[in-house]
């Protein structure tokens, strides 16, 4: 996959390098900004098990 994204793209190595970060860093964004928001909720993350009402010892 990777490679065949860098074959595609124009320019020389550092062209494509440059277009290689641009594109990681807009996939970056997009993911912090609209996915992990969308799937937050759907995570057990605030599922707690541990009540804290129980003795200790």
């Amino acid at each position: 996959m990777y490679g065949w994204f860098w074959r595609h793209l124009p320019g020389n190595v550092w062209v494509r390098a440059a277009i290689s970060l641009v594109v990681a860093l807009a996939v970056v964004y997009a993911l912090f900004q609209y996915v992990f928001p969308w799937a937050e909720p759907l995570l057990p993350f605030n599922d707690v098990t541990v009540d804290g009402s129980g003795s200790a010892g």
